[in-house]
């Protein structure tokens, strides 16, 4: 019972404030500024991306009621359509090859069964069609830290919603048949060092 207030009445405020920090702000103008068309955003969150799009219609995949509730300001704010769909990355209710873009934003480190959410994301992404994400990641020029994500990961999946913090999220888009069109990591400077090495790519079908 406790938990269950935590995680709908608690962590979506904390969320909200840490997703803000400059850099990762900065990050999110940085990817979004090449998106275009029909996008679809996994992981929509409370909208934090909003300002940076200039689309013409966004999907806005949130499983997370109580997250899309501190959005609603800004729907209502955005300049173009946001229609929200409440399901899961794991299974995408859309049709084969059927959305031109696809965004996600610090989402694939809480995603239960990531290798079947990047097979749903790779089944509906059109032919020609890209995936932007920028994404915290595992480190893998910094032994000691890495091991500290490994230690830390059981822990901050509870209080941080299912978050890994040692994912190697490169591997995982090169095994889903990915192929890499832009990539670079950076720190982001306000986050604690375990948690602060960062990715950011666009990758599209092979």
């Amino acid at each position: 019972m406790i938990y269950k207030f935590y995680q709908q009445r608690i962590f979506p405020h904390l969320l909200n404030k840490v997703m803000q920090t400059p850099s990762m702000m900065d990050a999110r103008a940085e990817l979004l500024r090449k998106v275009k068309g029909q996008v679809l955003e996994i992981g929509f969150g409370t909208g934090l991306n909003l300002p940076f799009y200039q689309v013409e219609q966004l999907i806005a995949l949130e499983p997370n009621a109580d997250l899309y509730q501190l959005a609603q300001k800004n729907v209502l704010d955005a300049p173009f359509n946001v229609q929200h769909i409440q399901a899961s990355a794991e299974k995408l209710p859309f049709a084969d090859h059927s959305i031109d873009q696809i965004v996600s934003t610090w989402t694939l480190c809480s995603i239960a069964n990531l290798q079947q959410a990047l097979a749903e994301i790779y089944r509906v992404l059109k032919p020609e069609g890209t995936f932007h994400l920028v994404e915290h990641v595992q480190y893998h020029d910094h032994p000691t830290l890495k091991k500290l994500q490994n230690i830390l990961t059981p822990m901050q999946k509870v209080i941080a919603d299912g978050c890994h913090l040692n994912r190697n999220i490169e591997l995982d888009l090169s095994n889903a048949n990915f192929k890499f069109i832009e990539k670079y990591y950076f720190d982001a400077d306000e986050l604690p060092k375990v948690g602060c090495r960062m990715l950011m790519a666009r990758v599209q079908k092979v």
